[in-house]
């Protein structure tokens, strides 16, 4: 992981929540990816194997930037006040939000 840490994420996360547009769960995602339409994609450490390869390739072809988030989906859900596991979701819209910053370097 980069010079960020996991509370960086999830603080910026939070904010892009609450004033942008996410699109939750890894099958979005991947649709999404494959039309190139989001800004960035974050995906849990435990995603599914046939979901991250899914997400990785579509993400390489679109360019579009992959954090891998260093928790699980249960922690990412609770990052973004969501009552189930988030695999991975889509950035449309950051809002108010610098989590567009951890996509610098590709993979965080």
């Amino acid at each position: 992981m980069s010079n960020f840490s996991k509370s960086d994420i999830d603080r910026s996360l939070s904010v892009a929540v609450k004033t942008g547009k996410i699109l939750f769960g890894s099958n979005l995602t991947i649709k999404n990816a494959m039309t190139g339409k989001i800004k960035l994609v974050i995906m849990s450490s435990d995603c599914p194997r046939d979901k991250c390869e899914k997400i990785e390739y579509y993400c390489k072809l679109s360019g579009i930037p992959l954090i891998m988030y260093p928790g699980s989906s249960l922690d990412l859900g609770s990052v973004c006040g969501k009552p189930f596991p988030v695999a991975a979701l889509s950035i449309r819209d950051p809002g108010d939000s610098d989590i567009m910053k951890f996509a610098g370097g590709g993979n965080v």
